[in-house]
């Protein structure tokens, strides 16, 4: 499974994504076990523009509530990421809140505009409304697969030598994504 999620604010979406899916994979109408997951933190999209993000990788099931068993994942299906999104927005826009309002969000660029109070109130409500994404992917095709696809998150930069086509003392130009 991957699980994307992308907002305005890059902080805490790590602990936010980790804390969704333990309460959901936790729940029993959902899984009702203890599952262990690997991230990684991406910062731009393939269009090489800011675009924080989160993908992870979690085992087909967990250890039972009472960790003397496995439970195994539906054939197919792992959480409903209706639910994931969800619970992910509450989890992530409440401490934002909480953290705006105790005057700890430092603003910048185009977000400046967000120092006023009505102005986040409405960016937050509009946030609370609209439906967020999580992505869920079907599962690898065994350990190898699960291999190379943290390799190429884990071990990537953002403009590989492929996309240099030239530079100079003042310059770089690269190829990218549009």
């Amino acid at each position: 499974m991957v699980f994307l999620a992308s907002t305005v604010f890059p902080c805490n979406l790590m602990k936010t994504a980790a804390q969704t899916l333990l309460t959901i994979a936790a729940d029993t109408k959902y899984l009702g076990a203890q599952v262990g997951v690997t991230f990684v933190l991406h910062t731009w999209g393939s269009a090489m523009t800011h675009h924080p993000h989160v993908r992870g990788i979690v085992p087909g099931g967990g250890l039972s509530l009472y960790g003397k068993q496995w439970v195994s994942c539906k054939s197919g299906f792992f959480l409903p990421v209706r639910v994931l999104s969800r619970l992910f927005r509450r989890l992530y826009l409440s401490p934002l809140e909480e953290t705006y309002q105790h005057g700890k969000l430092q603003f910048f660029g185009k977000s400046q505009v967000l120092e006023d109070e009505h102005q986040f109130s409405a960016w937050l409500n509009k946030h609370r409304k609209i439906e967020w994404v999580v992505y869920a992917k079907r599962p690898f095709a065994g350990s190898d697969a699960v291999l190379h696809y943290l390799a190429r998150y884990t071990h990537r930069v953002a403009i590989a030598n492929s996309r240099l086509v030239s530079m100079d003392k003042r310059s770089v130009s690269f190829r990218w994504k549009s």
